[in-house]
C-alpha cells in the first residue's frame, strides 16, 4: 500500500488519510476566511492537493479536477487579498455588484450545462459510467459542484459577501454526492461546511453593514 492509499478503518469504513487531512484543511480555510486571514489561501492550496489525491483514488475525476482548479484559485485569491490589504489596509468585504451577481448566476447555469456535457462525453465524471437516467443526474451533480465551487472561490477572492451563498448552494448537492461516492469524511465535512458557511455569511454581512454605517456617520 502506498501513502495515497494509507488510512484506517472506523466501523467497517476505510478512511483515507488524504481525505481526512485534506478535509481538515478545507474546514480550516472556512474558519480562516471568516477572520479574513491570508492563511486561508495557502491552507486551501495544501488541502486541495491532498483532496486531489483522495479523489483520484476514489475515481471521482470531476472532483479531482475541482481540487486542481481550487489550487489555482488559491493563488489568485492570495494575490487579490494581498492587493486589497496593501499599506496596512483592512480587507473590505462587500455585496456583489449587479454584473458580478449576474456572472455568478449565469456562470453556474451555463457552466454546469457545458461542463456536464464535457464530463458525460469524455467520461471524466464517474456518473458517466452509470446507466441513464441516474447517470445523467450524477454527471450533472458533479458538474454543478465543480462549477459552483469555482465560482464561489472566485467570489471569495473578490471579497464578495455573496460567495457564502454560493457555497450553501453547492453544499446542498455536495453532501449526498460525497456519501454516495464513499467519501464519508467528505460527506460529514460538507455538512459541517453548511453550518460554518451560514455563520460566515452572517458575520461578513454584519461587518459590511457596520462599515457602511461608519462611512455614513463620517460623512
Amino acid at each position: 500500500m502506498n501513502w495515497a492509499d494509507a488510512g484506517f478503518d472506523v466501523f467497517g469504513t476505510h478512511v483515507l488519510w488524504t481525505d481526512l487531512i485534506g478535509n481538515i484543511a478545507a474546514l480550516s480555510t472556512v474558519l480562516l476566511a471568516m477572520r479574513k486571514s491570508m492563511w486561508t489561501w495557502p491552507v486551501q492550496f495544501a488541502g486541495s492537493v491532498l483532496l486531489f489525491v483522495a479523489s483520484i483514488n476514489a475515481h471521482i475525476t470531476g472532483n479531482a479536477l475541482k481540487q486542481a482548479l481550487f489550487a489555482g484559485l488559491a493563488v489568485y485569491g492570495w494575490w487579490a487579498w494581498r492587493r486589497g490589504t496593501q499599506d496596512g489596509k483592512q480587507l473590505r468585504v462587500r455585496p456583489a455588484a449587479w454584473w458580478e451577481r449576474s456572472l455568478l448566476i449565469g456562470g453556474m447555469l451555463l457552466g454546469t450545462a457545458l461542463v456536464g456535457l464535457l464530463f458525460f462525453v469524455t467520461g471524466l465524471s464517474w456518473g458517466a459510467q452509470v446507466p441513464l437516467p441516474q447517470g445523467a443526474f450524477l454527471v450533472a451533480a458533479d458538474a454543478y459542484i465543480f462549477v459552483g465551487s469555482a465560482m464561489a472561490t472566485w467570489a471569495q477572492g473578490r471579497a464578495l459577501v455573496d460567495f457564502w451563498i454560493v457555497w450553501v448552494a453547492v453544499d446542498l448537492v455536495g453532501v449526498p454526492l460525497a456519501f454516495s461516492s464513499g467519501l464519508v469524511v467528505s460527506g460529514w465535512v460538507y455538512g459541517i461546511f453548511f453550518v460554518l458557511v451560514v455563520i460566515g455569511f452572517v458575520k461578513w454581512l454584519r461587518e459590511y453593514r457596520a462599515a457602511e454605517v461608519g462611512v455614513a456617520v463620517a460623512r
